[in-house]
């Protein structure tokens, strides 16, 4: 059984860990063929509203992670990705920043701890994160591989942009989907059991729980942000 921590902090408190999440995300990118993605450039390193959560094995190692950024002056990920096939994802996002909106996004997990169901964990971690920062709506991009597992955890799809929601991305051989959550606080379209759990880590961000995927259990340690005002003077 693996034992693995969830480490949330903000991005400019901590560029070696933030080098080491882009590193891991880049490897298991190039694997599939995937060279460019707007959500593996480097700048969100110095975005002062970008909330990393690293999941590190027993040993210190980097095997996983997602971002949580919040919309300001600067673009969200899924704007730059997709914002030169259709505009309207600038009006969608900025719809919402007045009642601060973010985006899950950099979700990855290395292939040594696949199977773990660790994306499922992490994105929940996100979405719970995102709730602990005061975030009201979260965007996501997802591929097709999460999709699914995205809808589980309350996301649906924006039917209003691309086509139905699709977008190739970031191939033409490639689909990804723009999903959308319109209520993190009651979290109404996720199923019993994503519900459950992103309220249980948001009530307890500090907690440890026996988590079970297809291929094994892992022994998770959340140490997520309680709220916005630890971010500050760290």
């Amino acid at each position: 059984m693996i034992s693995v921590k969830f480490r949330a902090f903000p991005a400019v408190n901590d560029p070696e860990s933030c080098r080491r999440f882009i590193l891991g995300h880049r490897k298991v990118l190039e694997a599939y063929g995937i060279t460019m993605i707007t959500s593996n450039n480097a700048y969100w390193m110095e975005h002062a509203n970008t909330y990393v959560i690293l999941a590190e094995d027993a040993d210190g190692n980097a095997v996983g992670g997602v971002r949580v950024q919040i919309a300001d002056d600067t673009h969200l990920p899924i704007e730059d990705a997709v914002g030169n096939v259709d505009k309207r994802i600038y009006e969608v996002v900025s719809k919402y920043k007045s009642s601060r909106t973010a985006e899950a996004c950099g979700l990855w997990n290395a292939r040594e701890v696949a199977g773990i169901g660790l994306s499922f964990s992490l994105l929940r971690a996100a979405i719970a994160q995102a709730g602990l920062l005061g975030v009201q709506t979260l965007f996501a991009l997802a591929a097709p591989v999460t999709v699914n597992m995205c809808l589980n955890a309350g996301f649906v799809i924006e039917r209003s942009l691309g086509k139905d929601g699709f977008f190739n991305y970031p191939k033409l051989d490639l689909v990804a989907t723009a999903m959308f959550i319109d209520n993190i606080a009651d979290m109404n379209n996720a199923s019993d059991e994503d519900r459950s759990h992103i309220f249980e880590i948001r009530k307890n961000p500090s907690i440890v729980r026996m988590e079970t995927g297809p291929k094994g259990t892992a022994i998770i340690e959340y140490k997520l942000l309680e709220n916005a005002c630890e971010t500050e003077n760290k």
